[in-house]
């Protein structure tokens, strides 16, 4: 009979379990759903309800005007530009910094970690205005030369994050000591063991970190709205602003084609890196 009861439990465990998968998939799914069948659509149709979740008569053609309406190719290549130096600037960071934390013994370091906890509460909106200062007025004085509306100050003021730091450290403090220790006996310093122990160990928490970095960058608009000043300098996600009519006569359709434009990027990502990330975003989650 006890036996029977644990069965009966389990498979409502696992009913549950897939319910709430399922209802979860239905919140992300949804939306990016309707913007795929908006897409096919005219504004007309989008508008029609109770609504059409499949086009009855796609229209191919919202693909073509939305690539037309803008320089597409020059805001994919500023996006593919900041995103993939930011994303690297960002995980070398952060890589250096946690193994720093984790395995060197240096003065306040204590301190370090606690202002690096404190950073993590600090909105990154708080940083825009001084960042805007000092690309245009402080590096002008310095070098004679503004950085307003370029690649640098694009890129720079998120080349280090302390999520990135703090996740890893948390991933690195999880690896075995005795091979650690193992490599310095062998003669190894810091560089080596980092690069010929460490990192082979810890790459899916690094790709998982790459990705979150990478989408974060992909999607930032806030920023690159202010650093820019002309639409060749534009990034995917303000480009598409451009799409908007402040009088009301947005062509939704061609808006929803061009954001398919900018999310299929991240999808083919993702499906090469997903078996990744449940290990990375879980590897520290015990070490203190």
């Amino acid at each position: 009979m006890g036996r029977l009861s644990q069965e009966h439990q389990r498979r409502l465990n696992l009913a549950a379990g897939y319910l709430a998968m399922a209802l979860i998939v239905l919140v992300v799914g949804l939306p990016v759903w309707w913007m795929i069948s908006g897409s096919l659509k005219t504004s007309r149709e989008i508008y029609t309800f109770p609504p059409d979740w499949i086009p009855r008569n796609p229209r191919w053609s919202n693909f073509r005007d939305a690539w037309q309406s803008a320089p597409f190719d020059r805001f994919y290549l500023n996006s593919i530009i900041t995103t993939v130096a930011g994303s690297a600037l960002e995980v070398t960071n952060a890589t250096l910094g946690a193994y720093a934390l984790a395995f060197l013994r240096f003065p306040f370091k204590n301190v370090v970690f606690a202002i690096l906890l404190a950073a993590l509460m600090i909105p990154g909106q708080v940083t825009i205005l001084p960042n805007y200062v000092f690309f245009g007025s402080t590096v002008y004085d310095l070098i004679g030369q503004s950085w307003v509306n370029t690649y640098q100050a694009i890129i720079l003021p998120g080349a280090s994050v302390a999520f990135g730091t703090f996740l890893m450290r948390q991933s690195f403090l999880g690896l075995p000591r005795e091979v650690l220790d193992a490599a310095k006996v062998d003669g190894a310093g810091h560089l080596r063991t980092l690069w010929d122990v460490v990192l082979p160990m810890a790459r899916p928490v690094i790709v998982t970190f790459g990705l979150i970095s990478v989408v974060a960058k992909w999607n930032d608009y806030l920023w690159p709205l202010v650093i820019t000043q002309t639409e060749n300098m534009r990034t995917l996600t303000v480009g598409i602003s451009s799409f908007y009519d402040l009088e009301g006569n947005t062509q939704w359709g061609v808006v929803m084609a061009a954001t398919v434009f900018v999310i299929f990027p991240l999808l083919v990502v993702f499906v090469f890196v997903q078996r990744f990330i449940i290990e990375g975003l879980t590897s520290g989650a015990t070490k203190g």
